[in-house]
This record gives C-alpha cells, structure tokens and sequence, in this order.
C-alpha cells in the first residue's frame, strides 16, 4: 500500500516551514500595522508624532526570529515593527497610539514608548540611541546571572545613533566583559534629512566594529533570508559567550521621517523608485512561491487574516475611552500631587 507523502519541514533557506510562515505573518503585520496607523494619523486619531517603518520590516522579523520572550530588545523612536516582531499585540499598540486607556501603556506613552517587559521589549525610546545602553544593561544581567543561553539582549538603532558616544562607550564595555548583545543598526540612508554617506565618516558603518574586537557584518536589510542569516550566528556567538557582534542592514523606509516628513524633498524619485523594487514581502513572496515552500493560497489566507486584524485593532482603539483624569499621576516616579521635601 503508498504511504502519503510527508509535508516539507524546511524551506527556502532551509527554514523551517512555520517558521517561515511566521515571518511572512510579521513582516505583512508590520506593513499594514504603519500603513493603518498613517491613515489613523492623518485623520486626527492619533496623539502626536508617529514614525512609520514601512519598508524596514526584514530587519526586526530577521532577528526577533530568533529570540524568545526570554530575550531583550532595545528600540528607537521608530519602533513599532520592533514591538510587533517581539510578540506585542496591535490592538494596545493602536489603543496607544491613540491615547486611550487601553492602549499598552495605558495611553501615557503614545508612539514612541510603548514597552512590554512580559514580552522582553524594553521600549521604544525617543531619545536617540537610548535603546543601546538599556540592552547592554540587559546583556550584563544575563551575564552576571550566568543567563546567556537563555537571555541575549539586541539594541536596535539607526545610523543617526553611531555617531552617539553613547554607542561607542556601549560597544567598548561589551567588548571588554563579552556580553551577549547584538548591536543591530538599521541604516536606512537618512537621519532624518541628513543622508548617511554625509554624517558618518566610514563608508560602512559595520567597519567600526573592528575598532572594539567584536564581529562587524553589513547585510542587506531589504532580505529578511539574508538578516536571518546573520542575526543567527550573532545570536549563536552571544548565547555561546563569544561576546557582542555589530549587524549594519542596510534598509531604507518608504515614508518619511514622520508622518508629516515629505521625503522627496531630500530623495529622489530614481532612488526610492530602487528601493521599491527591493520590497523585502515582496522579495519574500516570490521566493517562497517560486521554489514551494509556500502557496499563494497560503500567502493571501494570511494578508487577509491580518486585514481583519487591522479593521479590529482600529475599531478597538476608536472605542476605548481616554484614560481618566485621576490616573494622570499614576504609574510615574514622582507623585508631583505629593512630591517629597526636597522637591517641595
């Protein structure tokens, strides 16, 4: 008698199968998470500033691939695909983003800070380059907890960031005590306005790795194949206490700084036009369609799951209510109602 034929358990790459359609699910999310909250801004829902990452979603999914809820990351200004990745869920995202009690901070954060230590994310931080020590803090707990194998730390930050003393003093310290952190600078060309090849003085920001003894790989950040890839063996190193390793992906985000930002003012229509041509869920898409790791059946059963989610997630933040006045001084260090004597 014939035996069925088993399912593939690997695919492109040699990824795992669900691992795979993880990836696909959290890159599509983080697409139409910052498209939906774009739309959301525009039409006066959300509380101040957002800063979109549509197009910088192979970095974050590439990584956090291989992370648990064990480990910790870092975030930026920019962070939303960063919280996404690490397993937040996007109906308290869009909740906060709108300023409602039931968002993930409660709506005291807004865009920039939305955290979930449950879930190992240190937050968003809108000073830049703030993520990079608090991962570092993170990478010497585990260390000094003999934790490694089990708790690494990645700092995501921006080319913007590398210029930081702060990364340089963070970059020696790991070195030096051989902490289990990845350093994952998302170089998406632009610091706010600023291009890259201006502001920082190395052609490739991974060649600063050399100057602290740690591993500096450049990747290209619209493949989420190739972060994967490399964000496996600095992870791998990490966990083995081989120490740090300094990830530079070179990605590029189709909007603008901020949500009012219009980049065509600073870019130009050739080299975004480029870009799009790489979309990392398009690259992805193809690539597992054209050698059957995946179906297209399977691809749209998940953009349209993810739709619905959207839809839910929006209605869910227009129909909570604002956090109530007597909470305006909760969940903060100082009680300023009540402040001590010497703040008095």
């Amino acid at each position: 008698m014939a035996t069925a034929s088993k399912a593939p358990t690997r695919g492109s790459g040699g990824i795992p199968v669900e691992k795979l359609r993880w990836m696909y699910e959290t890159m599509y999310r983080i697409r139409r998470f910052e498209e939906t909250m774009l739309e959301q801004t525009f039409k006066g829902n959300s509380m101040g500033v957002t800063h979109p990452s549509d197009g910088q979603e192979a970095g974050p999914t590439g990584i956090c691939a291989h992370l648990t809820e064990k480990d910790w990351i870092g975030s930026t200004h920019r962070g939303h695909g960063h919280c996404i990745a690490k397993g937040l869920d996007t109906k308290g995202m869009m909740a906060e983003i709108m300023g409602r009690s039931t968002g993930q901070c409660k709506g005291k954060g807004g865009s920039m800070h939305i955290a979930d230590f449950s879930k190992g994310m240190l937050g968003a931080n809108a000073i830049v380059g703030a993520s990079i020590p608090l991962a570092v803090g993170a990478a010497l707990t585990s260390k000094y907890q003999h934790r490694e194998k089990e708790s690494v730390a990645v700092a995501f930050f921006g080319d913007g960031a590398t210029s930081q003393g702060v990364l340089h003093e963070s970059m020696n310290l790991a070195s030096i005590w051989k902490l289990p952190v990845i350093f994952a600078c998302e170089n998406n060309q632009y610091a706010e306005a600023t291009p890259s090849w201006y502001a920082v003085s190395a052609n490739d920001i991974s060649a600063r790795a050399e100057g602290y003894s740690m591993p500096g790989v450049q990747v290209d950040g619209m493949d989420v194949f190739a972060v994967y890839e490399a964000a496996g063996e600095a992870v791998k190193r990490a966990r083995n206490g081989e120490g740090p390793t300094l990830l530079e992906l070179k990605t590029y985000r189709y909007h603008g700084h901020f949500h009012a930002d219009v980049p065509e003012k600073y870019r130009t229509k050739a080299e975004e036009a480029e870009y799009h041509a790489r979309d990392p869920i398009k690259g992805f898409e193809k690539r597992v369609t054209s050698d059957k790791s995946m179906t297209e059946a399977e691809l749209k059963h998940t953009r349209d799951a993810i739709e619905k989610e959207m839809l839910e997630a929006v209605e869910f933040g227009l129909s909570s209510p604002m956090p109530a006045l007597e909470q305006l001084y909760a969940d903060v260090y100082v009680n300023y109602s009540n402040p001590p004597q010497g703040l008095r």
